[in-house]
């Protein structure tokens, strides 16, 4: 299992999953933000695949960055008011800003790692390094 840091703005709950799953403690961010994106984080021989629900969001809202070994994803969701003479009752959907951090292990080459925005999905896959892929050996019977 991949030791991959994590750091999310908000949501107590969220660290402590992070914690109990990757063993390592969860670090919260400076800010505040009444929208975090719910994260999937998946593994398998090739690859670490991340992904975030961002319903409602552009493409150019959405910013994915890797420096000094850490990947940061971070945007904003709008909200956009029809100007009618209704008054709000009920506003459940969340907007503002985010951001998300993540320490890659360094299991994981940086060079190849890719996003991909559908469908209010946006899909961070991270390539593992050869030398740390699993490898087959045959066993020869004699």
């Amino acid at each position: 299992m991949t030791n991959l840091c994590v750091r999310p703005t908000r949501h107590w709950n969220m660290d402590r999953m992070f914690e109990d799953f990757f063993g390592t403690p969860a670090r919260w961010e400076a800010g505040h933000s009444d929208f975090a994106p719910r994260t999937n984080i998946e593994e398998n021989d090739n690859e670490i695949g991340l992904t975030f629900e961002l319903p409602g969001m552009d493409k150019g809202d959405i910013k994915v960055s890797v420096v000094d070994g850490v990947l940061s994803i971070s945007g904003e969701r709008k909200f956009k008011k029809e100007d009618t003479d209704a008054n709000s009752l009920r506003s459940e959907i969340r907007t503002g800003s985010f951001s998300r951090s993540f320490t890659l292990p360094d299991t994981v080459d940086s060079e190849k790692i890719s996003a991909d925005y559908k469908d209010g999905l946006l899909l961070v896959r991270m390539a593992k390094l050869e030398e740390v892929k699993p490898k087959e050996i045959e066993v020869k019977v004699s």
